[in-house]
């Protein structure tokens, strides 16, 4: 007998659209923006500075967005947030089109955007729960993280490069664009009753996680999961193009593949959830991983390498849409805007560093050299968690 699925709500797909227009155009910004600082400047340091700024953010501002995501209305603060990125956007557009727009602004405006960002981000995961039924939340999460990936690593990249061929401006005014629609179908997302007038403590989402020993270990992992992501990839093109001599459609394609493994590990892994439990998909995400990474740090060619590159990507989707879930079902609603801050602040607060390390091993031990530390590293905290996660076991 054939099994008939729960059709997502309408309001679902409202924000599905806004996720899939908002980063169609940070897919075309994020491409264009290199390209846009390299003919301001050649200086290294001054291109890393952009990258750097639209990070910041995270480390700077996750909290006080979690606080908000608390106190006001969510998707007020979501089309806000966007239509303020609409507006910078746009504004940077102008400069450059005008040739006003030196590295100072590039910088100001991706931490701008990246500020928007946060608010965005930390209020769209704790809305979810307001929209999507909790045994629905494990799909509409792969349907999310599916469609993001889709726009912002497959779709968005090759048509910022295209407009940027057409003018430098190009692709900046398409983001703004992207913003203001995603701004207008958030806008009419169901609002929800604000919150009591009083403050609400930052301090008091750190001490709910604290408490709360499976999230904790799962906030622990994501922060030792990004150093690692950050520590090897940061070199995966100098990995691809010189030591398997892949040119630039190979090295193109090579990320197109792991966008592939994303974007299939958004539409069934959901399905594994349900039909494995959330333990072991957790565990199978978190082995599979370890596995990646070393078999992206011995590949003897780019399909092999683009092969584990495809898996690894499957696994961390797999990774997103359980620990998502879990936590917008385990965290009280009134706390899950600070929480999700909080958890977003350690997964995000490492990659800089991670960044670094990786820089600094394949400089001082080889380019393949950060793929199996990075393996280690993942594989010995798998090996720490286990017995918390056991312990703790979610249903």
């Amino acid at each position: 007998m054939t099994r008939i699925e729960t059709p997502l709500p309408r309001t679902y797909w409202r924000l599905w659209w806004a996720t899939g227009i908002d980063n169609l155009g940070n897919g075309a910004f994020a491409a264009a923006v290199p390209l846009l600082a390299v003919t301001v400047t050649r200086d290294p340091r001054l291109v890393s500075l952009v990258s750097a700024a639209a990070y910041l953010p995270w480390l700077l501002l996750s909290l006080p967005a979690g606080s908000l995501a608390d106190r006001h209305d969510r998707a007020g603060l979501m089309w806000r947030a966007q239509a303020f990125q609409a507006i910078v956007a746009g504004a940077t557009a102008v400069l450059v089109a005008t040739g006003a727009a030196g590295i100072g602004v590039l910088v100001v405006a991706a931490f701008a955007l990246g500020a928007g960002d946060v608010v965005f981000g930390n209020a769209a995961q704790a809305i979810l729960p307001d929209v999507v039924a909790k045994p629905l939340l494990h799909r509409a999460n792969g349907r999310q993280q599916a469609i993001t990936t889709v726009t912002q690593q497959f779709a968005g990249p090759p048509l910022g490069g295209l407009l940027f061929a057409v003018s430098a401006a190009l692709p900046l005014g398409v983001d703004a664009v992207s913003f203001a629609l995603s701004a207008a179908l958030v806008a009419k997302l169901p609002r929800r009753t604000a919150r009591p007038a009083g403050r609400a403590a930052i301090g008091e989402g750190v001490r709910w996680l604290r408490r709360q020993p499976l999230l904790r270990t799962l906030a622990a992992l994501l922060g030792v999961n990004t150093f690692c992501g950050q520590l090897a990839y940061v070199t995966l093109v100098l990995l691809a193009t010189q030591t398997l001599h892949a040119d630039a459609r190979g090295y193109g394609l090579l990320l197109a593949g792991a966008a592939a493994g994303s974007v299939l590990g958004g539409l069934v892994n959901a399905r594994v959830v349900a039909r494995i439990g959330a333990l072991p998909a957790l565990l199978t995400a978190l082995s599979v991983n370890v596995v990646a990474f070393a078999g992206v740090g011995f590949s003897p060619g780019l399909v092999v390498l683009g092969a584990f590159l495809a898996v690894n990507g499957f696994a961390t989707t797999l990774w997103n849409i359980v620990t998502v879930g879990l936590r917008q079902q385990l965290v009280p609603p009134g706390l899950l805007g600070r929480v999700t801050s909080v958890y977003r602040l350690l997964g995000w607060g490492l990659i800089p560093l991670g960044t670094l390390a990786g820089g600094l091993v394949a400089h001082g031990f080889g380019l393949r050299v950060p793929y199996l530390v990075a393996a280690v590293v993942r594989g010995l905290a798998l090996v720490a968690a286990v017995p918390v996660l056991v312990r703790h076991r979610p249903s």
